[in-house]
């Protein structure tokens, strides 16, 4: 079987309905990412704008739009028919099929959420500094949720098994990429329920 793109396989995924058990399989990971989003909005007391990268069918910009101080929330997939899934979950929500990295925003965000997304890319370091150059307000933060890693031993027959790319990091190569792309008050841990394998990592732009 030969490479496909991520965003092909995803798509096929949602057509058999597999997004639902993605959903349930990151939950509680995501659980504790969203809470960090929300204690850093409690703790300014401003309201926040989100956008979830990688979106899948939108539930987790759905769980962000119930927060008080978001006034919006949107999501971005590069799956079409997850966005259409989304959409037909959520008929009046934002959500757009885009190609990443080539994608640009028009406008910036103060928090952006991205679960299971960054390492599908060739170069995830530029990634990352195009999220702080060009999506990331002032002040804003960036929490992201990986589980292909160089520690999680059983990640690593992913891209054989999956039959898509994936780029290998170890955590200490992925924190020096968030600082080489010049995060700061940089956190990290592990998250969900099944053996703590989701490596969180924040950031946030500080002028």
């Amino acid at each position: 079987m030969g490479i496909r793109k991520a965003t092909e396989v995803f798509h096929d995924w949602a057509l058999a309905g597999k997004d639902k058990g993605m959903e349930k399989g990151h939950s509680s990971a995501v659980a504790e990412m969203l809470t960090f989003i929300f204690q850093q909005a409690e703790k300014s007391q401003k309201e926040f704008t989100a956008i979830d990268v990688g979106c899948g069918n939108g539930w987790v910009v759905r769980l962000l739009d119930k927060h008080p101080l978001c006034t919006s929330a949107e999501g971005v997939d590069g799956a079409n028919a997850m966005i259409q899934k989304a959409k037909e979950i959520d008929s009046e929500g934002n959500y757009s099929v885009c190609q990443l990295p080539e994608f640009s925003p028009t406008k910036r965000y103060d928090m952006i959420h991205s679960m299971e997304f960054l390492y599908y890319l060739k170069d995830p370091k530029s990634m990352l500094k195009l999220f702080f150059d060009n999506w990331i307000s002032q002040d804003g933060w960036l929490v992201v949720g990986i589980d292909h890693y160089k520690e999680n031993e059983d990640s690593l027959s992913w891209p054989e098994q999956v039959g898509v790319h994936m780029t290998t990091l170890s955590t200490r190569e992925w924190l020096d990429a968030w600082q080489e792309a010049g995060f700061s008050n940089i956190s990290t841990w592990q998250a969900g329920e099944k053996g703590q394998v989701t490596l969180v990592i924040t950031g946030q732009k500080v002028g």
